[in-house]
Formats: structure tokens, C-alpha cells, sequence
């Protein structure tokens, strides 16, 4: 390597999908498939189920960037600490994996797969049990959107159950310093695909526009939000659950303090820093620096909340760029190895992450109807991003429908 270039650094991105590093492995069992409109299932019968459908529970994969890996989603549900797969089947459920041909692609789009598959399980369903509908992640923004739609069709979905877990009601966080970087890589990337696609616009509470450098809402997220508001903003047959990996007193990651160093870059794009997120004006969030071509930019946010530190699902973001960095021949300095990727208040839809009083808010001490869900439940302690728990998933089972 040429001291005077950088090396590409490589496929790497961010994912949303069920994060628990598998403690076993797990086989995944013989099952149907479906083709749909943008996606597919696995179809896996309920216990005693075995003449068809008769109990369907359809659960939808979240954001990452290329075509759903349902069998990397299957040992996130059911190789962690909760086999919450086996235990759906366990209790005569089948369970219905959805997929998407592109976990980036808009959320509009990837609702025709959640719609196909609602009417595909109601027209193949023996009896007459309620469906139970949702999602991790953006999964959970899918099948929000495709209930609502199907109702303000006047589309009979059959559905008595909807739930979410850690989905970005109110938005998700990337580090903007992170989303910048990934377009300042002199090559042409996955990250920055992924951090430019539709789902990623959609969903993030402020995006870096690599176009005009200004940090703001997407237009697509605007846009989504309106089509999501044109359709009821929530399904209004089914009761409505969400779930949180992060925690509800409002107590944030002590060990992310604000301004911090977050990670550190030498060798290759040297001197390249990102700090947490700090409040205020004129903040540095990251500095970045590259050799060739020779370039340097200051990334700063003006009224931020302390979001990389607040109560919320975890992404190992920096951590996972570290790794990418080294295994180009970068030395790295990791501070901080987890952010907020999606914060409580924002998992359970009760208040907006703009501002630092509403971010940092105790959940417990609001009233549950100030949420637009149902009922809630966030994690008693902080946990990984869609990470499958038995206290959360215990308590989404015990309020399935008979």
C-alpha cells in the first residue's frame, strides 16, 4: 500500500434485524416458501398443525442492506437466550417469517410483501382464529403501515394482534459523523448505499445529505410520514403492542458522556475522530481527514440532543466501522463500542427525539395513554437492538390472542 492512498475498506453495513450473537446454533427446520410481491416467507406449522394453517403469526425482518437472509434471522429469534420461534410453534402457532428482496428499499414498497402475505395466510387459514401481525425493527414500520393501508382499503386483515419490537416509531439515530464518513470512503461502498437508501431516509431522525453536506430531515421521511398519517398512522382493528430493548427511567448509557471520543482512525484516513453527541451549537460530531484525494471536513450539529447516550436498543455502530477500519490496515482507538440506535421513547411511540427533555424522559412516571400503542413494555435494563429477551418476549406471548 502506497503511503500516499487509502485502501478500500470493503462490505460492511448496519443491520436491524434480530442482533443477539447466537449462544448455539440452531437448525432451521424443514418449511414452505412463498414468493411475493418484494419479498417471500418461510413458513414454519404450529405444533398439531399439520393439515395447514390454522393459527398464522406473521413476523417481518428489519433494515440491512440486500435480499432478507431469513436463515440469519431465524438464529437471531431462536439461538439466543429465548427459543422465541419454538415457542410460538410450542403454543399451535405457525410462524410466518417475511422477507424482502431488498431490506433498503422504501417502506412503502416493502409493505406490498406484508400485504401479499396477510392475504396469503387468511385465504389458506383453516378456521377462524385472528391473525397476529409485526415486526423487528423496520419490520415493525412495515407491517404498521400495511395494516393501515389495508384498512383504509376496507381490506378485511383478519388481524387481531399487532406488535413491534424496538422499531423506530418516532425515528432512529446513526451517528451523523458515521453517515458522513461513509460517503468521504474515495470508493463506492455498501455502507454508503445503505446509509443512502430509501429505508435508511425514511427512518432516521436526521440524515446526512451527501449531496448539499446539510444535516436535516429527509425528504422521504417527510413524505413516508405523510403517507403513513394518510392512512390513520396505526391499524385501529388490531390492539396495538411495542416492545423496547431500552429502558424506561430514563436513565441513559452511563458510560457514553457526551463529547467523548467515540473512535479514533490512524494510519489510513488519519487523525479521522468521531465524538458522541454533545448538545449545543457548532458541536464537532467528527473530523474527518483521507490522503487521497486529499481531503479534510468538519462535521458539526447545531440543537442536537445527546442521542448516542440515550435510553434506547444498542447498535454495536462504532465498533463495527472499527472492525471494518482494522481489517483495511487501519490503527483504531475504540472508546466506545454501542450507541442508541433507537430510543425508548421512540420504540414505544410516546414522545418525539428531538428534544433533550422528551429523549431522556421517565416513561414510567407518564401516562400509558400519551403512547399511540395500545400497551408497552421497554427492557429493565439496556439492551442490544432487537435483541430477542425472554422478559420482553414472555411478555408479548402472554397477551396473544385465543
Amino acid at each position: 500500500m502506497s503511503d500516499t492512498t487509502e485502501p478500500d475498506v470493503g462490505s460492511f453495513s448496519l443491520s436491524g434485524h434480530p442482533a443477539a450473537e447466537p449462544v448455539r446454533s440452531v437448525e432451521v427446520p424443514e418449511h414452505a416458501e412463498w414468493t411475493l410481491p418484494n419479498g417471500f416467507a418461510w413458513v414454519f406449522p404450529g405444533e398439531g398443525n399439520n393439515g395447514g394453517l390454522v393459527r398464522p403469526v406473521i413476523m417481518a425482518d428489519g433494515f440491512s442492506l440486500g435480499r432478507s437472509e431469513l436463515d440469519t434471522l431465524y438464529q437471531g429469534l431462536e439461538g439466543g437466550d429465548f427459543a422465541f420461534i419454538s415457542e410460538l410453534r410450542r403454543r399451535g402457532r405457525d410462524v410466518i417469517l417475511l422477507g424482502f428482496d431488498e431490506r433498503s428499499a422504501s417502506i412503502l414498497d416493502n409493505a406490498e410483501a406484508a400485504t401479499a402475505a396477510i392475504l396469503r395466510a387468511v385465504a389458506e387459514q383453516m378456521g377462524d382464529a385472528p391473525l397476529v401481525v409485526g415486526g423487528f425493527s423496520m419490520g415493525g414500520i412495515v407491517t404498521r403501515y400495511a395494516l393501515a393501508r389495508a384498512e383504509a382499503q376496507h381490506v378485511d386483515h383478519r388481524t387481531a394482534l399487532y406488535f413491534s419490537y424496538d422499531s423506530p416509531h418516532r425515528g432512529a439515530s446513526i451517528p451523523v459523523g458515521v453517515q458522513a464518513f461513509s460517503y468521504f470512503i474515495p470508493f463506492a461502498n455498501a455502507f454508503a448505499k445503505q446509509m443512502d437508501s430509501p429505508a435508511a431516509r425514511q427512518m432516521l431522525w436526521r440524515h446526512y445529505d451527501p449531496e448539499t453536506g446539510r444535516i436535516e430531515v429527509a425528504p422521504e421521511r417527510t413524505e413516508f410520514l405523510a403517507a403513513l398519517e394518510q392512512v390513520g398512522g396505526w391499524p385501529r382493528r388490531p390492539r396495538t403492542l411495542a416492545v423496547a430493548n431500552g429502558r424506561a427511567d430514563g436513565v441513559g448509557l452511563p458510560e457514553v458522556t457526551p463529547g467523548d471520543i467515540a473512535l479514533k482512525i490512524d494510519r489510513i484516513y488519519p487523525g479521522t475522530t468521531f465524538y458522541t453527541q454533545a448538545e449545543g451549537n457548532g458541536v464537532t460530531a467528527a473530523q474527518l481527514n483521507r490522503r487521497f484525494p486529499k481531503a479534510e471536513r468538519t462535521i458539526t450539529t447545531n440543537g442536537f440532543p445527546e442521542v448516542d447516550g440515550a435510553p434506547g436498543g444498542t447498535l454495536h455502530t462504532y465498533k463495527i466501522l472499527a472492525d471494518a477500519m482494522k481489517k483495511a490496515g487501519a490503527k483504531v482507538d475504540l472508546r466506545h463500542e454501542s450507541v442508541c440506535f433507537v430510543p425508548s421513547v421512540s420504540a414505544v411511540a410516546i414522545r418525539d427525539v428531538e428534544k433533550q427533555d422528551d429523549l431522556y424522559v421517565n416513561i414510567d412516571k407518564l401516562e400509558v395513554e400519551e403512547s399511540e400503542v395500545d400497551e408497552f413494555l421497554c427492557s429493565s435494563t439496556t439492551t442490544g437492538h432487537t435483541v430477542m429477551t425472554e422478559e420482553l418476549c414472555t411478555w408479548l406471548l402472554e397477551r396473544l390472542p385465543d
